[in-house]
């Protein structure tokens, strides 16, 4: 069963209040994506009170962005950073944005089948290959009250992942780098489980009736990735999310997977809930999940490398990104380097346009 837990979050609002240093680029970004989003004027004004410019902001900017419909009230708070800017440095020129590759033709209809037959067959089976193990699982936990997308890191949770007879225990190690003795279930805040398996396998186990269709090519970690949209209707679900250890729903939920061209695994996941009832508090819940392949006692396995968990509570909004390090074979002997390692490089993480 596929768990998410988000418990009440009002210590962590303190933390986000703070001013937000942004570049021109990132403000241009952060208002069209408030554009597209259809923020409210008001909101957004008030916002930018708390930003800081590291460099100049011009009338010819702002100019722009009216023309692409950003509100009065934003457009007066522009002014006013143009004003407490106009002693900075001029923004650097922005690279051209280089041209899209020409589209690549889908496989066969055949061959789609082909990699999602396999990849169910590899997926069913995935928790039972699975060697026992221990790892490092590194969550960074942010938050952002104002529900802009611009979050706050309100806490760093290291924990101790056991996984043994086909079973995951977490116990805590550490919270913001000092030592810690609490249970991983009343940490507070958002959590999850279910990565090691539970997910692949629910998607693809024949009672789920989920659908799948072609969508795009993709290149991730310097491979080749098919790309799968599919949808799992609520009434063959099994994804919780629970909230406050009181309140539990059952969502539908759709999203894509990303299948090795050449090995007919999965090495993404991402799902979105759907269904969600409208007097629940969570009203979205979305996960993306990386597998990579790992070397254990001299052998390698494909296992969890990083996930990306998103809920909103009315317009509060929590994000954690969890990394999975240090993997070791179960054992007596086996050791970690608790430390809170750096986050992955963006290499790891970031999808590129296909090439031929």
């Amino acid at each position: 069963m596929r768990l998410l837990r988000l418990m009440a979050l009002a210590l962590l609002v303190f933390a986000a209040q703070a001013q937000v240093k942004l570049s021109v680029a990132q403000l241009k970004s952060f208002l069209r994506s408030s554009i597209q989003l259809q923020h409210p004027d008001k909101k957004v004004a008030e916002y930018l009170k708390k930003v800081v410019l590291t460099e100049s902001l011009d009338d010819r900017t702002i100019e722009t962005l009216q023309g692409e419909g950003i509100g009065p009230k934003t457009a007066e708070a522009l002014r006013g950073l143009r004003d407490a800017s106009a002693a900075l440095p001029k923004p650097g020129v922005e690279p051209p944005k280089p041209a899209a590759p020409p589209p690549i033709p889908p496989p066969s209809v055949e061959q789609q089948k082909k990699a999602i037959d396999e990849a169910r067959e590899l997926a069913l089976s995935f928790s039972k290959r699975l060697p026992d193990f221990i790892c490092l699982q590194v969550t960074r936990r942010y938050v952002d009250p104002s529900g802009l997308e611009f979050f706050r890191l309100a806490d760093t949770v290291a924990a101790r992942l056991s996984y043994f007879e086909q079973k995951e225990d977490y116990k805590v190690v550490s919270i913001n780098g000092s030592l810690a003795n609490v249970e991983y279930d009343r940490l507070g805040g958002a959590t999850s489980s279910g990565e090691f398996g539970t997910m692949l396998r629910e998607l693809f186990e024949p009672s789920t009736q989920a659908q799948f269709w072609w969508e795009r090519w993709a290149t991730l970690r310097g491979r080749r990735m098919m790309v799968f949209g599919y949808k799992v209707p609520q009434a063959y679900s099994k994804w919780h999310l629970i909230y406050d250890k009181q309140l539990d729903v059952v969502p539908g939920y759709h999203g894509l997977i990303y299948i090795d061209r050449d090995v007919p695994v999965v090495m993404r996941l991402t799902l979105e809930a759907t269904d969600v009832p409208p007097s629940f508090p969570i009203q979205e819940a979305r996960t993306m999940m990386d597998y990579d392949y790992t070397t254990i006692a001299d052998k390698e396995f494909l296992l969890p490398l990083r996930a990306e968990i998103r809920m909103r509570e009315g317009k509060f909004l929590v994000k954690n990104q969890v990394e999975f390090r240090s993997y070791r074979k179960f054992g007596a002997e086996a050791t970690i380097t608790f430390e809170t390692p750096e986050p992955l490089s963006d290499d790891k993480i970031n999808e590129k346009p296909p090439q031929e």
